[in-house]
């Protein structure tokens, strides 16, 4: 890849990076945002390192001719292991703990172990392209080629067949976004594994005697490009998908905000709106779901059984029934709320609401249908009641 190119990734993670800055720091303790950070931390510096023009300057700073190169390549072996961390800490489970601290001792290892080999080797020739096979003869250089090549095989290896495996069982399939992660790493992870098979073979080609450099230089840089590309979006699509849930849900929920306004106003639990527009959804659901506490108790438990019966003999669809049902015991609710004196609702049984945001986004939707239909006054039986 150029250096421009390098650059721009490079540029792009960093702002990635400082997105998730102020999460890491308020949940230091999630082992999965530390995860996230550092792979999106591992991965720019394997895009800053691996710009010709940061070799140049590196080697000549330091003084030490190919000093660029084992930091490449701790770069690209600790976001390996930051990776796989990051999908076991997703994946959860009881060995999780146990999978995840393996991983890092491993990895702790085999980054002392490039440090070690690269200090004991004589890399005294400046080579910016074509390290690898050059000193694929070299003492302890060929070693730690090979050892940092065989590392991120093992590591891009293993998470592809996790993320893949796992973005295709069933339980996944309803989290959209999340099998939109796991399956965008698994492509990725196996772009990637193009780098250290394409370098692997011709360093083997080396060994016997045959000059396939041009495959270790044209190749890995492509495939390290593009499968750092897919991996990092699988790795922030999660949180992509949630803003994007939430902004859904900001602007879904104003139905049944605008019902619950009367009571939200009249009892001061609005709650004052946050500046970032990434917090509005959760913000909207915590209104509306202080306006439903304070209704609960006026809900009507036979009003509610009748809707829903009618709805379910005009539609057959049980969940869409149910949200219409919501609709017009809460609509009913707030009315009763806002009269001087309470009539007694329909039954003494107690109605908990639904408090998850997909239910409340389907009342909000019902409560929109809810009113179009009374202001059109052709309500059904059930619902005249509430009028």
């Amino acid at each position: 890849m150029s250096g421009s190119i390098n650059y721009i990734s490079f540029g792009l993670l960093c702002i990635g990076l400082l997105v998730k800055l102020p999460d890491l720091i308020r949940h230091w303790s999630d082992p999965s945002l530390r995860a996230i950070s550092g792979v999106l931390a591992f991965a720019s510096l394997c895009f800053l390192f691996g710009a010709p023009s940061s070799v140049r300057v590196i080697n000549q700073v330091s003084g030490v001719p190919n000093l660029a190169a084992p930091l490449t390549y701790v770069s690209i072996t600790a976001y390996s292991a930051a990776l796989l961390i990051l999908i076991a800490c997703w994946r959860g489970g009881p060995a999780a703990r146990r999978t995840t601290r393996n991983w890092i001792y491993g990895y702790a290892a085999v980054l002392a172990g490039i440090a070690a080999l690269f200090a004991l080797g004589n890399a005294a020739e400046e080579r910016r392209t074509d390290f690898d096979t050059y000193y694929a003869t070299t003492p302890w250089i060929a070693e730690l080629v090979v050892l940092y090549l065989v590392a991120h095989l093992t590591a891009v290896t293993v998470s592809a067949v996790w993320s893949l495996r796992w973005g295709f069982e069933a339980e996944v399939r309803k989290r959209p976004w999340l099998r939109a992660s796991l399956l965008t790493i698994g492509a990725g992870t196996v772009v990637s594994a193009g780098y250290s098979v394409s370098k692997l073979v011709a360093v083997i080609a080396r060994w016997t005697g045959r000059e396939w450099a041009a495959l270790g230089t044209s190749v890995p840089p492509v495939c390290a490009g593009l499968g750092a590309l897919l991996t990092v979006v699988g790795v922030l699509l999660p949180m992509v998908g949630h803003h994007i849930s939430a902004w859904r849900d900001f602007f879904r929920l104003a139905p049944l905000d605008a019902v619950l306004d009367p009571v939200l106003t009249a009892r001061a639990l609005r709650l004052e709106r946050p500046r970032s527009p990434f917090l509005w959804g959760t913000w909207r659901w915590s209104t509306v779901h202080n306006g439903l506490l304070a209704i609960e108790t006026l809900y009507d438990g036979r009003l509610y059984d009748e809707t829903l019966d009618v709805e379910l003999e005009r539609t057959g669809d049980w969940q869409k029934s149910a949200s219409v049902a919501w609709a017009a015991t809460i609509t009913a609710a707030v009315r009763q709320s806002t009269q001087p004196v309470l009539d007694p609702v329909g039954t003494t049984t107690p109605l908990c609401h639904p408090r998850d945001a997909e239910s409340l986004v389907l009342i909000a939707d019902a409560v929109k249908r809810y009113q179009r239909e009374t202001r059109a006054d052709t309500p059904s039986p059930a619902r005249a009641q509430s009028v």
